[in-house]
């Protein structure tokens, strides 16, 4: 007896038979049919069966395309973190706390990228199209040529697409589309994998832009199943705190250009403005120095910035010492005073310790560690660091200093905004072209010891 789903496909016409036989019946052809096992042997619906598809081509790693197409919005900072303009048929999902301003930069983008000539659609599933006429007349945007609707049936959404064919489509949010195939209520993981699945799937078939607006829960992930950033071609998270004018769209994933790319807007009363140098804006309220403060020149992406670090040490009444940091690592500030104490001989029990980034930059690389170190000591020993003096360099667990990458670009930045020194651990580049004296460092207790005397 023949096997469970096993076929007998005729390789002179292609006919299927049930059973094997000398003739094929389709054809007349003679000893043409052969044994075709199935694709999938999964039981159940599940399997693929023995039905096969299409061959598809292939192609070796030496073929040569042309570079992918990109249209440029106009705002600059915007076509940074994009990779350098919006790319048909790319998926981009943008992340950030309500409030922030996704809608307000995304309404700002789709002016910017209808005047260019793009057919853009905004569908808005969270307001209404009068809602959205209000933010469009605040930011003077009123007679931008973009096509309006307000809608989270999934279906007519696709529908209209479909018949429209417009170039780029921002959909406002991802957790408000409901899809009729999907027995759960809108916002459910089934409903937001659904929706991304078919809004990505348009994107590539059609060849539009789409982009997709994602809540985020308490932990500042993009809520919903975490597939959904597998899907799309570029993770966009738009940072801030509500009581800074500054706004950071920063890239974490991005198939066209680089990751981890910032782009820096300030909040104003006409919408999102664009800083083209933010170094010299997060610098903007440094006065005289005062102790407990530290420049640090960092890398976000491929740009050099320049922000200020602030520690507070102070004696606490309480027997357990409080540990507080704003747009830093708090695990790696435990990791700092604990070098400090075994390597340094330099304790903080007793001590309340807090930390801040000036204005609401969030900072995840190494390099800012011996930034910490100086603004820490600093705040600690009540001495102010020297003037117009930038500070990076990574410690590790023995207090060695680490040079850190891109040391001839951070020095140029802080050249750029008047600074004359720098203190960078020994071993990077000698940053002779840059302008400014660099002070080098071997490690925590060489650096201690040559700024704040014996601790």
């Amino acid at each position: 007896m023949a096997r469970a789903n096993t076929s007998y496909t005729c390789t002179e016409c292609g006919a299927v038979h049930s059973k094997w036989s000398g003739q094929c019946d389709a054809c007349g052809a003679w000893n043409s049919i052969t044994e075709e096992t199935p694709l999938s042997a999964a039981a159940g619906t599940q399997s693929l069966g023995a039905s096969r598809g299409r061959t598809i081509t292939l192609t070796d790693l030496s073929a040569r395309e042309a570079p992918l197409p990109r249209t440029q919005s106009g705002l600059a900072e915007l076509d940074r973190v994009l990779g350098g303009g919006l790319v048909p048929a790319s998926a981009i999902l943008v992340g950030g706390d309500p409030g922030i301003g996704k809608s307000t930069l995304l309404l700002q983008a789709a002016a910017h990228f209808a005047a260019r000539g793009l057919k853009t659609f905004y569908i808005s599933g969270e307001e209404a199209a009068a809602q959205v006429r209000m933010r469009a007349d605040r930011l003077g945007l009123s007679d931008a040529p973009v096509q309006l609707a307000a809608e989270t049936v999934l279906r007519d959404i696709l529908t209209t697409l479909d018949a429209e064919r417009p170039d780029l489509v921002i959909v406002d949010s991802i957790q408000t589309m409901w899809s009729d195939s999907v027995g759960s209520a809108p916002g459910s993981v089934s409903q937001v994998r659904a929706a991304a699945h078919e809004l990505t799937a348009f994107a590539k078939r059609r060849g539009s832009a789409v982009i997709l607006v994602g809540h985020v829960t308490k932990d500042g992930q993009i809520a919903g199943p975490r597939v959904v950033e597998h899907m799309v071609d570029t993770v966009l998270y738009f940072e801030g705190e509500r009581g800074h004018q500054f706004r950071i769209l920063r890239a974490v994933k991005n198939r066209f250009g680089p990751a981890d790319e910032i782009g820096v807007f300030e909040m104003t009363g006409r919408g999102l403005s664009e800083v083209a140098n933010p170094s010299a804006l997060f610098l903007s309220d440094r006065g005289t120095p005062a102790p407990g403060s530290a420049v640090f020149a960092g890398i976000e992406g491929t740009r050099p910035v320049l922000v200020e670090i602030q520690a507070l040490v102070a004696p606490t009444p309480q027997s357990q010492p409080r540990r507080s940091v704003v747009g830093w690592d708090g695990g790696r500030l435990a990791m700092i005073l604990a070098v400090l104490e075994a390597r340094c001989g330099i304790p903080f029990t007793g001590l309340d310790v807090y930390l801040n980034v000036a204005g609401g930059l969030k900072i995840g690389a190494p390099a800012a560690d011996l930034a910490v170190a100086a603004a820490l000591l600093s705040a600690r020993e009540d001495t102010a660091l020297p003037a117009e003096c930038v500070v990076f360099g990574e410690i590790s667990l023995s207090g060695a200093l680490r040079p850190v990458g891109q040391a001839e670009n951070r020095l140029k930045e802080a050249a750029k905004l008047g600074f004359s020194s720098a203190i960078a651990p020994a071993g990077g580049k000698p940053g002779g072209e840059s302008g400014l004296k660099v002070t080098r460092m071997t490690d925590l207790t060489a650096f201690v010891g040559e700024i704040f005397g014996a601790g």
